[in-house]
């Protein structure tokens, strides 16, 4: 009994121990397969960053398919994971549709704040009904709001596959919004003018989701000519510059500026066509002229290991061209095939195109590689589907009612985008400078560089002088990843490579077909309710039996 007593004694203190340690010290253990539920170490900082009360609002919630319980449900263990690493943490789930409140209305104040809501079709015991739901969320922080998307959406796909997707990124939406609220902008990025580049309205989609991350301001070279040298060092003060696409010719001085800016370490997003086809007077007249682009660039992206060649990318697998057809209010907007809008994809995996939906293309040009020391990855290419064409190329839109050659497009995968890393060696290395510098550099710092060959990917619509969202085209529905990819290469540039890993952060899901759902509903049903039933049957006759056994007397044994 003694022994008993000790054992208890020791047994309360090891357990006093314990729970002294844990107050003390957090530790989570997080045993699936896939570390869904352990958050990366860039979060981890974005959260200690916390440091009053973040409350994150839920909207997807009510009455949900079972594709997106799932999303809901990996939303609210990631939100619980971070709560637990930071108590400032708070949130709730809200049904924005509940207590008989009129759904379309609801839906149009939600897409009124940049919310788009989703109409999706439920399909449940042979009956298909259509339901809008809200797979956003809203965090708020010292009076700051930002809305976060939890579904990904991506074309060509499956629910199932765009669920997938969209937990897979629900850590990088909610990481990202973390820091747009609680790090400050010290990045600068320089918006080359003056060299027909194109007008604010047209690039100020994508310009202000970038400024939640960096401070933005617009350069330009026209005060070259007078003061050279001071030009150069205004420059060198940004991270970033962004020429996007430019129409009129470089001088030697101003090539030279961009030159040593990259030598001094400085990295460039370059949105630059060597091929004149403009599709608004396409459409005007029903034709356009394309021709060869006077830009005086090519030595410079020789230099650099990069040759965008004056010819047009012609692809099968491209987005439509939609056309008016009819007069007054009979009037219709109708999508034809156009080869000219290539829908570029990623052939290799990085961080900047990992899950990205395709990027619309228009009129692009072929970009070569040359051989040299720098390192080069292509982000995307065309399709299998494609051919080049030489210009000057009238273009007419009589293709529309032509079918295509199969035969001639035997061009596939031309590069349209390409990723160079490394430390360049100038364009006048071993030639007369355009103007004295102190500072000249023959070969750069290790820095990086994006060279996309199509201006018109950063371009947005723009409708009664209003700017529309890049990528989205109203006529057929379809968003394109042309911001997606301009946001992840500008993050990346900058060194926000931490926070674009969390975009391959895989998530293994089991998911199970609703035709076996449909067919075995029955017996799941009758298993659900008999199970627990027959286990606590045979709990309780097993302890019945053992206590029985345990308190039996022992037969004494007659004299």
């Amino acid at each position: 009994m003694k022994k008993r007593n000790q054992f208890l004694v020791l047994f309360v203190i090891g357990i006093l121990i314990i729970n002294f340690v844990a107050s003390k010290s957090f530790v989570r253990f997080d045993f699936t397969k896939d570390q869904r539920y352990s958050v990366s170490s860039t979060t981890l900082n974005l959260l200690n960053k916390v440091d009053q009360p973040l409350h994150i609002k839920v909207f997807l919630a009510g009455d949900l398919p079972s594709e997106f319980k799932q999303l809901q449900l990996e939303t609210r263990y990631l939100l619980e994971e971070y709560k637990a690493q930071n108590p400032n943490i708070r949130f709730e789930f809200v049904n924005p549709v509940g207590n008989n409140k009129e759904a379309s209305e609801i839906a149009k104040q939600f897409f009124q704040q940049g919310m788009t809501p989703e109409r999706v079709n439920i399909a449940e015991r042979g009956k298909i009904t259509e339901s809008i739901i809200f797979p956003w969320a809203e965090a708020q922080y010292k009076g700051i709001k930002y809305a976060i998307p939890l579904l990904k959406k991506q074309m060509d796909v499956s629910t199932e596959e765009m669920i997938t997707s969209s937990i897979q990124h629900l850590e990088y939406g909610l990481s990202d919004a973390l820091r747009k609220l609680v790090q400050e902008r010290n990045q600068k990025i320089a918006v080359l003018k003056g060299k027909g580049q194109l007008e604010d309205v047209y690039i100020a989609d994508f310009f202000r989701s970038l400024r939640d991350y960096y401070l933005i301001a617009p350069f330009t070279l026209e005060n070259i000519e007078e003061q050279p040298q001071q030009t150069l060092e205004q420059l060198n003060e940004f991270d970033l510059v962004i020429d996007a696409k430019p129409e009129k010719k470089y001088s030697e001085k101003e090539k030279y500026i961009l030159d040593q800016y990259i030598m001094q370490g400085g990295k460039a997003l370059w949105l630059v066509e060597q091929v004149t086809a403009e599709q608004d007077s396409l459409k005007k007249t029903g034709s356009t002229l394309a021709f060869p682009k006077e830009l005086d660039l090519y030595d410079l992206f020789f230099t650099y290991g990069v040759r965008i060649n004056p010819q047009l990318v012609n692809d099968l697998y491209s987005a439509p061209i939609v056309l008016a057809q009819g007069s007054g209010s009979q009037t219709q907007f109708n999508p034809f095939p156009w080869m000219y809008k290539p829908l570029a994809a990623p052939l290799e995996k990085h961080p900047i195109t990992s899950a990205l939906e395709r990027v619309q293309f228009n009129f692009a040009n072929p970009i070569e590689l040359l051989k040299n020391d720098i390192d080069k990855t292509v982000l995307l290419t065309s399709s299998e589907l494609t051919k080049l064409e030489g210009v000057p190329k009238e273009i007419s839109l009589d293709l529309i009612e032509k079918e295509p050659d199969f035969s001639t497009y035997t061009k596939p995968h031309q590069v349209l985008a390409v990723l160079l890393e490394g430390e360049f060696k100038s364009l006048y290395k071993n030639r007369v400078l355009p103007f004295e510098n102190e500072t000249h550099l023959n070969q750069s710092l290790p820095t990086q560089q994006i060279v996309i060959s199509d201006g018109d990917v950063i371009k947005n619509r723009v409708t009664r002088n209003q700017p529309e969202e890049l990528g989205f085209n109203p006529f057929t529905g379809e968003t394109y990843g042309n911001k997606s990819f301009l946001m992840n290469s500008v993050n990346f540039l900058l060194g926000d490579e931490d926070l674009l890993a969390l975009r391959n952060k895989p998530i293994i899901l089991a998911n199970i077909k609703e035709e076996i759902l449909e067919e075995d509903n029955y017996y799941w049903a009758v298993f659900n309710l008999v199970a627990p039933l027959l286990f606590l049957l045979l709990f309780g006759s097993v302890l019945i039996w053992y206590r029985k056994k345990k308190y039996a007397r022992p037969v004494q044994a007659k004299k």
